[in-house]
C-alpha cells in the first residue's frame, strides 16, 4: 500500500516512478546530493515558458523552437513543463504532442479551460508523455465571474465539477486553477476548490492572475484555504505570481512559507504584461538560503545561464544586464573597495558563485581547421544532437563564422544552433544584401528577398544608416512596411571578432512579430532578424487557421 506525502500529495509510488523517469536529468540525483532530504520540503518548479511566457508581445515560437527549450527545461531539472495552450491553434497543438512524445522527464502538461472542447484537446495533445497532466481553469473573482464570464457563481461550481471530471476520465493527473484567486473572495474560492478535490484534482493552483496581492496577503490567503478545505493537506498546493508590482518572487515564497510546494514560474521571468516570478530567482533563492527556508528543489542550477541564453535569444528578449541571477552584470564588480573585497574573499561581496549556475564555463574552443566530426561532439557535450542535414547546416554555418573568427566558443556555437532553428519559420527569406555607407551622402543598400510563393524580388531605398537603409530596401522588396516597435543588438562574446545578435520586433496590422539574427557582420544579423520578424507579423495577421486565442491569465 503507498503512503500520501502530506503536504506534496505525491504516494510513494509517484516518487517512485518520478525518480526512474527523472534520474538522469539531474546530476543532484545521480550523485546523491539529495539523500536524506524531507520530501515534504521539496518545491516542484513547474515551468510556464512555453505556455504563458509565450504569451509575451511578439514572442512567437516554432515547433522546432519549443522543442529545443523543452530539452533544455528536461535538462535543467524542471519538474512540470507547461508546454502550451493545444485548443489555441494548429500549430499549439501539434508542438505540445510533439514535446509530449519526445521529452523525457518532466510531467508534461496541456493548459485547457473547462469546456469540454478544451479538456479533450489537451489530452489529444500530450496523451503520449510518459507522465502527462491536464490543468484545467476558470476564474472565481467576482469581476471576472460578472463581466468577463457573464455568468454566475453556482454556475462556475457546476463548470469546475464537470471539467475536473472529464479530466480523470483521462489522466490521474489533474491541476485545477481558480483563476484572479487572489481577488477571490475567499470562503467561494473554498467552496470552488472543494468541488475540484472532490472530483480527483491532484495539484491546486491559486494565481495571483494580476500582480496584486502582497506576501502577507498571499500568504494569509493560503493559510485560510488550509483551514477551510483540510483535503488540501492531501494534494500539491501551488502558487503562480505575475509581477505586476514587481513582487512575483516574494509573493511566492509567502506561497511556500504557507505551506504550497508547487511554484509556476518562467525562465528570465517572461510572460503577460510585466512577467511571471523568474525561475532562476526561485531556485537560487531557495539553494542559497536553504539552511534558512529548509525548502530544496532537484534543478541542477548549472544549467540555469544556459537555459536564459535559450529563452532569451529564441524569443528575441533580451535580459537586463542588472537582472538578477543571470544579468550579464549580476556577478559584476565596479567599485574599487568591492573588487579589493572579492580579490581578498569573494564571499565578501558575493552571496553565490558564478558557476554554481552555469556561468564562467567555456571551454570549448573550436577554430577553421575543426573538422565535422569535432564540432558534432562539441555540440553533444553541450547537449544538442543533431545529425543529418541539421547537422550538415550548421557545420556550413559554423565554417563561415570559423572563417572570420579565430576561436569558435561555446557560446558562439549556442548562438550558431539556435539560430538555425530559426530557419524553418515560413515567409520571407533573406538572399542577399548590399549597404553602402558614407559621411558625404546618404547611407544606401540594395536587397534580394524570396517571398512566400518561392519568386524573388528586390529593392532598393536609402535611410538614416547602412542598417536602417537595408530595413527600407526589404519594405520596398516585399510591399510591406512595419511599425519598427524594437531594435536591440548585442554581443555573444567579448573582443573584436565577437558575433553580433540583433532583435527586432515588427508591428503589421496590429499583429507582432519578433526575429533574431546572429553573425559576425552586424548589418547581416540585422536583416536576418528584420525579415524574421517580418514572417512572423504577416504570418499572424493573416493566420486564418487559428481556433482564436482564449482568454487565459492564470
Amino acid at each position: 500500500m503507498s503512503t500520501r506525502d502530506p503536504h506534496t500529495g505525491a504516494t510513494d509510488g509517484d516518487r517512485s516512478a518520478a525518480a526512474q523517469a527523472r534520474g538522469a536529468s539531474s546530476p543532484h540525483r545521480e550523485d546523491g546530493s539529495h539523500t536524506g532530504k524531507r520530501e515534504s520540503a521539496r518545491v516542484r518548479i513547474f515551468d510556464t515558458t512555453l505556455r504563458d511566457g509565450e504569451q509575451s508581445p511578439g514572442i512567437s515560437l516554432n515547433r522546432q523552437e519549443k522543442l529545443e527549450i523543452a530539452h533544455q527545461l528536461a535538462r535543467l531539472g524542471v519538474d512540470v513543463i507547461e508546454a502550451g495552450f493545444p485548443i489555441t491553434s494548429p500549430g499549439d497543438f501539434e508542438s505540445v504532442q510533439a514535446i509530449a512524445r519526445e521529452v523525457e522527464g518532466p510531467v508534461i502538461c496541456g493548459l485547457a479551460r473547462t469546456s469540454k472542447q478544451d479538456i479533450d484537446a489537451a489530452w489529444q495533445a500530450v496523451k503520449d508523455s510518459e507522465r502527462p497532466r491536464i490543468h484545467t481553469f476558470i476564474a472565481t473573482s467576482d469581476i471576472h465571474i460578472e463581466r468577463k464570464l457573464q455568468t454566475t457563481r453556482e454556475d462556475v461550481k457546476g463548470q469546475v465539477r464537470a471539467a475536473v471530471a472529464q479530466a480523470r476520465e483521462h489522466t490521474d493527473d489533474v491541476e485545477f486553477s481558480p483563476e484572479d484567486g487572489s481577488r477571490s473572495d475567499v470562503p467561494y474560492m473554498a467552496e470552488v476548490i472543494q468541488i475540484a478535490l472532490e472530483e480527483g484534482a491532484t495539484t491546486i493552483n491559486v494565481p495571483d492572475t494580476v500582480g496584486y496581492t502582497m506576501p502577507g496577503e498571499y500568504r494569509a490567503m493560503f493559510e485560510e484555504l488550509y483551514r477551510l478545505v483540510p483535503g488540501l493537506r492531501d494534494v500539491t498546493v501551488s502558487v503562480h505570481c505575475h509581477n505586476d508590482l514587481g513582487l512575483a518572487v516574494a509573493n511566492s515564497l509567502a506561497g511556500l512559507e504557507a505551506g504550497c510546494r508547487q511554484v509556476e514560474c518562467a525562465v528570465n521571468g517572461i510572460g503577460e504584461r510585466a512577467g511571471n516570478a523568474s525561475l532562476e530567482e526561485i531556485v537560487m533563492l531557495l539553494r542559497t538560503r536553504e539552511p534558512s527556508l529548509g525548502l530544496w528543489t532537484g534543478i541542477d542550477t548549472t544549467e540555469i545561464a544556459r537555459t536564459s541564453r535559450l529563452v532569451s535569444r529564441l524569443t528575441g528578449y533580451q535580459v537586463q544586464p542588472n537582472k538578477a541571477i543571470v544579468g550579464r552584470n549580476a556577478f559584476a564588480h565596479e567599485a574599487g573597495i568591492h573588487q579589493d573585497g572579492v580579490l581578498k574573499e569573494r564571499t565578501t561581496y558575493e552571496i553565490m558563485d558564478a558557476t554554481t549556475v552555469g556561468l564562467r564555463s567555456n571551454s570549448i574552443v573550436l577554430g577553421k581547421h575543426s573538422g565535422r566530426h569535432a564540432l558534432n561532439k562539441a555540440l553533444q557535450e553541450m547537449g544538442f544532437e543533431l545529425d543529418g542535414q541539421a547537422l550538415n547546416t550548421a557545420f556550413k554555418r559554423f565554417k563561415e563564422i570559423a572563417d572570420r573568427k579565430k576561436h569558435v566558443t561555446a557560446m558562439d556555437l549556442e548562438a550558431l544552433v539556435t539560430d538555425e532553428l530559426r530557419e524553418e519559420v515560413p515567409g520571407y527569406t533573406l538572399e542577399s544584401f548590399e549597404a553602402e555607407a558614407s559621411s558625404l551622402r546618404p547611407p544606401h543598400a540594395r536587397v534580394s528577398v524570396t517571398l512566400p510563393d518561392g519568386s524573388s524580388a528586390s529593392g532598393s531605398f536609402t535611410g538614416d544608416g547602412p542598417i536602417d537603409a537595408v530595413f527600407q530596401a526589404i519594405n520596398v522588396a516585399t510591399g510591406i512596411a512595419p511599425v519598427l516597435s524594437d531594435f536591440t543588438i548585442g554581443a555573444v562574446t567579448e573582443g573584436q571578432d565577437a558575433l553580433g545578435e540583433v532583435s527586432v520586433v515588427l508591428e503589421v496590422g496590429g499583429f507582432t512579430g519578433a526575429g533574431q539574427g546572429v553573425s559576425t557582420d552586424i548589418i547581416d544579423a540585422a536583416a536576418r532578424a528584420y525579415v524574421r520578424a517580418l514572417s512572423v507579423a504577416v504570418a499572424r495577421s493573416q493566420a486564418s487557421d487559428a481556433i482564436g486565442l482564449p482568454e487565459t491569465a492564470t
